[in-house]
């Protein structure tokens, strides 16, 4: 398969190629983000991508969740994610779990590097930064509304920083989660391949009224 991952090991060499079929994702979701990440991900060589989520694909679903097309409405997402990213990629091994993350965490026996949020609730976010924390695996936050979205790589922070509370859906523009979506895949592939990362940092990232990008950044104060 060194055809496959030719471009890469270009960019950082066969040892860190090979280094990556041991790793093992849990990602989280597999609506807008979660549908990015894993397609983003899939063909890199990461050993394992499972994917954690209980929805099924609608109708409205399909212009922002990129791994979906009209035939799959009905169908588990987290089902029909893993049979298409599988078919992407011969080395990579992933399993599905239809059900709550509170749910799969109760029963899980698995053990994996790095968790990735691609939820749209703070509630379950809740719940992935304790399992984190308590398993001592760093995870990536995710989100994205209308034009603008965030990011952080959680490794000593705590997710208690933000209230939790129910938020109302607003609408949500494609491309940003496909932005947001590549920066958590793009953080995710840095540590995993033991590159420098930026973590415990907020990134704020939007297009401003003008239509052009700016990021800021918020120290979590660990």
């Amino acid at each position: 398969m060194n055809d496959y991952y030719s471009r890469q090991i270009m960019l950082w060499g066969e040892d860190k190629q090979k280094n990556l079929k041991s790793k093992n994702i849990l990602l989280v979701g597999s609506g807008g983000l979660g549908c990015s990440v894993a397609l983003a991900l899939s063909g890199t060589g990461i050993g394992r991508i499972d994917i954690v989520d209980f929805d099924k694909v609608e109708l409205h679903n399909i212009h922002r969740q990129v791994l979906f097309s009209i035939d799959d409405v009905g169908e588990f997402k987290a089902k029909v994610a893993v049979d298409k990213i599988i078919k992407r990629n011969l080395d990579l091994r992933a399993d599905a779990y239809i059900l709550e993350f509170n749910e799969f965490i109760k029963n899980n026996k698995k053990s994996y590097d790095l968790i990735i949020d691609a939820t749209d609730n703070l509630f379950a976010r809740e719940q992935i930064d304790r399992y984190a924390k308590e398993s001592s695996i760093p995870w990536i936050y995710g989100s994205v509304e209308e034009f603008n979205g965030q990011v952080c790589f959680f490794n000593k922070a705590n997710f208690n920083i933000f209230a939790s509370k129910k938020v109302e859906p607003k609408g949500i523009s494609a491309p940003m989660v496909m932005q947001i979506a590549s920066f958590e895949a793009n953080l995710a592939l840095r540590y995993l391949l033991n590159l420098p990362i930026n973590s415990d940092v907020l990134h704020y990232l939007y297009y401003n009224n003008k239509g052009e990008f700016e990021i800021k950044k918020f120290n979590l104060g660990v």
